[in-house]
């Protein structure tokens, strides 16, 4: 089959879909990854064909209208007609020439998919990492995790998120209208396929039949840890890692010198990440217990680490999980977001501790928080029974045998 993969958003959004693409064409189908000009080396490193849109979403999400969006998305209209619409128009007018011209296409929501799949819904299949679209009575909307919402209202949360997609219309209907498609449709009911492991995560039982958690969507990494990466992982203990993902972020504190005061009372070594928040990490170079890195592949990372203080994005945290790491969460997108909603997770399950929003963060909490991160030694036998479980699982094969289903 030729098969399209549509999807938008930060790495998180990305990867997982370029490692389900990659499994897909060593099953035989030609697939092409669509997704913003600036994952291209990213999407290109998994040997499978990239379509590029004129769009950077990361680009927009650290832009100060973005940062504005994510701390309040239902203020945010001033400038919608600037940022969004156009970035909207464009990418749903490239995402469905491609659907058009192939056999089955696989789509984030954030693509806007939903939005013509009237058109062909015999060969669209939702696919996400996230369960914050579909409505459930078992736990509220991930988006809105951190918020005091009863439990009552859990199914009713999901639909504060359709405010925030009725924002996003007008462009829809210039879409629709440019590609000759009626102005009135009803989106159809399409079968869903998660990239999450029941392990960590059970899928509810109120939602629909076609609805699929397969497992977590992961592959073995081509690329090795560095030669002085590897030097200084050796020279020791195993190092507590610390990285708040590929976004902006605020603190309270100087998290440089509050870094270096934690791996010197604890006396640890510690593995820094950079991402986009760490603007100046000389402080941290100049420590030789602490190691600053760009980036490293996690599934070869994190077996040697100790234990992780993240962000909370999923593909971090199902790392963790993998490797039999327990982690603090100081989600960097708080209260909106998923990420506190993954950590309080693993806080339920008794493998990582209680997420604080990383601009609540003070280096008080950083360093107490890590001391019990390190020291609690329940943390680290459920973390290793929960990940010989998990490894147990191949969610891209699962993803892979409901995508090639005939009859759905």
């Amino acid at each position: 089959m030729k098969i399209a993969i549509l999807t938008m958003g930060t790495q998180g959004d990305v990867q997982p879909f370029a490692i389900l693409g990659q499994a897909l064409k060593k099953r035989g189908h030609r697939v092409t990854l669509s997704t913003a000009k600036n994952f291209e080396g990213l999407v290109k490193s998994y040997d499978i064909e990239f379509l590029p849109i004129e769009a950077d979403f990361q680009e927009f999400l650290n832009s100060e209208e973005g940062k504005k969006m994510m701390k309040n998305p239902f203020r945010a209209k001033k400038n919608l007609s600037i940022w969004v619409y156009p970035l909207i128009f464009n990418s749903m007018t490239a995402f469905y020439k491609l659907s058009k011209e192939s056999d089955r296409v696989i789509f984030h929501v954030k693509t806007m998919g939903d939005y013509f799949a009237d058109q062909f819904p015999e060969k669209m299949i939702k696919a996400n990492v996230i369960p914050a679209i579909e409505c459930t009575n078992e736990f509220v909307n991930p988006v809105f995790s951190a918020l005091p919402i009863p439990s009552f209202l859990n199914r009713l949360s999901y639909k504060l998120s359709d405010l925030g997609i009725n924002m996003m219309m007008k462009p829809v209907h210039e879409f629709r209208k440019s590609e000759g498609l009626l102005p009135k449709f009803k989106k159809p009911d399409l079968p869903s396929i998660y990239g999450i492991s029941e392990q960590y995560l059970t899928k509810p039982k109120d939602y629909p039949a076609n609805n699929h958690f397969t497992g977590f969507w992961t592959s073995q990494s081509q690329s090795e840890l560095d030669k002085a990466l590897l030097d200084f992982i050796n020279q020791g203990t195993p190092p507590l890692l610390i990285t708040f993902g590929s976004m902006t972020f605020e603190t309270k504190m100087d998290l440089p010198i509050a870094i270096n005061r934690l791996s010197d009372e604890l006396n640890v070594r510690v593995i820094v990440v950079k991402g986009w928040g760490f603007n100046n990490t000389k402080k941290l170079e100049e420590n030789p217990n602490i190691k600053v890195i760009k980036s490293a592949p996690y599934d070869k990372l994190f077996p040697h680490v100790k234990a992780v203080i993240n962000h909370g994005g999923i593909g971090t945290i199902s790392a963790c999980l993998i490797a039999g790491k327990p982690f603090f969460t100081c989600p960097v997108l708080y209260p909106l977001g998923d990420q506190y909603f993954w950590g309080n997770i693993g806080y339920k399950k008794g493998i990582a501790l209680k997420p604080i929003g990383l601009k609540n963060l003070t280096e008080k909490l950083l360093i107490s928080n890590a001391k019990t991160l390190l020291t609690t030694e329940t943390l680290y036998k459920k973390s290793l029974a929960l990940a010989d479980k998990i490894k147990c699982e191949n969610g891209v094969d699962k993803a892979i045998e409901l995508i090639e289903l005939n009859e759905r």
